[in-house]
């Protein structure tokens, strides 16, 4: 279903189309239609500043005259926003992860490899997770000797010379290609975008190069560096971690889940959050920053610099760049 190319300011019935697409969840269509929405509401109120800096009075101005002009320029604004517009709905959608929401479900349907490739850089010891949660039972942390925006290749620069060029730092589409499908089924089952879920998973392994291995080398497939409690009765990775109490970092021992796949670990990703009451502000958090802040305050990290940092990652190029393929 689609918004009609024109809209009836007057009608009553106007947005029953925008109500209907609203229903399918996230609905990209319906983002737009709402991005359109506030779009019409700018430039009416443009108009409207316009008409009161014009003197009015004269033989015909009354108060019916300035409803049925005001009525007029409603229509005029609505009937712009669903042309080409200013380009304001198209910024409201890109800002609101419309983007994300596009991304074709053909992309989403590839079933990823079960084991992603052993670069020379997996295959080396991981970096210690930092920031992971001192409480022992769920959280996690960025690694701390990996940047959050991986550096460009050498080959990069010069594309970053070109407007028309989209240059990807070097790992990340891989990585986003390989969660994309898992971050989908546990966005579903979360309400939390799945573009919002990459990040966090950008953050915790630094894109892929910094996953958590097990003892053998094969990898633990722990996207969001969740600890092993005592109630864990799966396999384990043992590794030190650094922790933040009371504004100083400290180095612990600590035990992380290990999965047989991507899968799992988004599984029982979205389990932790949907079933444990101190994650409940994070459901259904549409807002990249109260995204972050909620996981924050809920404890999942201990870095007092996390949400900032994921944050940035939500919003940054690198992702952009590697969801739109």
């Amino acid at each position: 279903m689609t918004i009609p190319a024109q809209i009836n300011a007057i009608d009553p019935n106007a947005l029953a189309d925008l109500k209907r697409l609203s229903r399918g969840g996230d609905s990209p269509a319906a983002l737009r239609a709402t991005a359109k929405q506030f779009e019409a509401l700018f430039l009416q109120m443009v108009l409207k500043s316009m008409r009161d800096a014009v003197p009015s009075e004269g033989m015909l101005d009354s108060d019916q005259t300035r409803l049925f002009q005001a009525m007029q320029d409603q229509q005029t604004a609505m009937n712009m926003a669903q042309g080409r517009g200013t380009g304001l709905a198209d910024v409201i959608f890109r800002q609101l992860g419309g983007e994300a929401l596009e991304k074709p479900a053909a992309a989403g349907a590839a079933a990823p490899p079960a084991v992603p490739p052993r670069t020379a850089i997996l295959a080396v010891r991981p970096p210690a997770p930092a920031n992971a949660t001192a409480e022992g039972g769920d959280g996690a942390g960025a690694m701390s000797d990996v940047p959050a925006e991986l550096p460009a290749p050498p080959k990069a620069a010069q594309a970053l010379t070109d407007p028309g060029a989209r240059a990807v730092p070097g790992g990340a589409r891989e990585f986003v290609d390989r969660v994309w499908p898992h971050a989908g089924s546990a966005s579903r089952a979360t309400g939390i975008p799945a573009h919002f879920m990459v990040a966090q998973a950008a953050l915790e392994t630094g894109w892929g190069r910094g996953e958590l291995r097990r003892a053998d080398g094969t990898p633990s497939f722990n996207l969001f560096n969740i600890k092993a409690g005592a109630d864990w009765k799966g396999a384990v990775v043992e590794v030190p971690v650094t922790e933040y109490a009371n504004g100083r970092a400290y180095t612990e021992n600590a035990r992380f889940r290990a999965y047989g796949s991507y899968a799992e670990a988004f599984r029982d990703y979205a389990n932790l959050l949907s079933n444990s009451p101190r994650y409940a502000a994070v459901l259904g958090q549409t807002d990249a920053a109260g995204f972050a802040r909620s996981l924050q305050h809920a404890g999942y990290a201990t870095d007092p610099m996390y949400a900032d940092k994921l944050t940035r990652i939500i919003g940054g190029n690198t992702l952009r760049t590697a969801l739109a393929g």
